[in-house]
């Protein structure tokens, strides 16, 4: 397990990462989400050595990281890193080798990757003769070159069509074993409420929420989303407020008692044709929580 504990970053007197703690669980995906500027890159940065904390650690299996064991994992920086006048096969190569893999397995496992993302038969193509999205499928094949023991992944879906996000997400699932954390940073809110099972949210450089997305979803008031034949029956509710109105649907909030006494309540004075309990999308757990 991948274990942040009390970083902090600051450049002269401003503190950009502010004492930020979580875990990232292996086998889990962790979404790492903020507006801009709340400290995602910088805390990344930390994470794979590229910056030195001002204050905190970073620990690998409950003990703190070495050098060693950073080298084994795979990460995609937010400013895309490869060679753009060089082949797509020689490069991926190129990084697999200084991981240590022979040019065989290194060219086997290149090959392998180029193909899941429809590249194999441009893997002779300079980089930069790709797409941009194209580009990104390369950067995420870098980061997997190794078979790393964590990800940690910056906005790996920035650009990328619909289409891209699910071959990109197939090869996560196939690649990421059960031992691997992945920790990976988006501004796509529905994304990360599709692919997530951890979400920790940053804001001016501190976490205000973590824990697991459904969790997180369902830890809001206990509200239901109502249609009923005479909505005047909203108005007076016991134990219960009507919050706003979408159409012939209602939303109601229960501040007290069960929800099975408020549907029993409606049955007695009018029809009912929907009743059940309504889940906030990630979105508004994010505008919450950064207001």
């Amino acid at each position: 397990m991948l274990t942040v504990r009390g970083l902090s970053r600051a450049y002269g007197e401003a503190l950009v990462v502010d004492e930020v703690t979580f875990d990232v669980r292996p086998g889990r995906l962790t979404g790492f989400v903020g507006a801009n500027g709340a400290g995602k890159t910088t805390t990344m940065r930390m994470l794979m050595g590229v910056l030195a904390p001002t204050a905190g650690e970073v620990l690998w299996d409950g003990a703190p990281i070495t050098t060693e064991q950073r080298r084994t994992f795979g990460y995609m920086p937010e400013e895309r890193g490869l060679y753009p006048r060089m082949s797509l096969v020689d490069q991926l190569v190129f990084l697999a080798r200084l991981h240590g893999l022979d040019k065989a397995a290194a060219t086997e496992r290149a090959r392998h990757l180029l193909d899941h993302f429809g590249l194999d038969e441009r893997r002779d193509d300079l980089l930069d003769s790709l797409s941009l999205g194209n580009q990104q499928r390369v950067q995420v094949a870098a980061a997997l070159i190794h078979r790393p023991t964590a990800l940690i992944l910056d906005e790996p879906f920035s650009g990328l069509d619909p289409l891209a996000v699910d071959s990109m997400v197939e090869l996560l699932n196939d690649e990421v074993g059960p031992d691997v954390p992945v920790l990976f940073s988006s501004h796509q809110l529905e994304l990360v409420e599709r692919l997530c099972d951890d979400l920790v949210i940053l804001s001016g450089g501190r976490v205000v929420v973590a824990g697991a997305t459904d969790e997180l979803r369902e830890g809001g008031p206990l509200r239901y989303r109502v249609v009923v034949d005479d909505p005047t029956v909203l108005e007076s509710l016991p134990g219960a407020t009507l919050d706003r109105r979408d159409g012939d649907a209602a939303f109601v909030t229960i501040s007290e008692g069960d929800p099975a006494d408020l549907l029993a309540h409606l049955t007695g004075r009018t029809r009912v044709s929907e009743f059940h309990r309504h889940v906030e999308p990630l979105a508004h757990v994010f505008r919450e929580a950064t207001r």
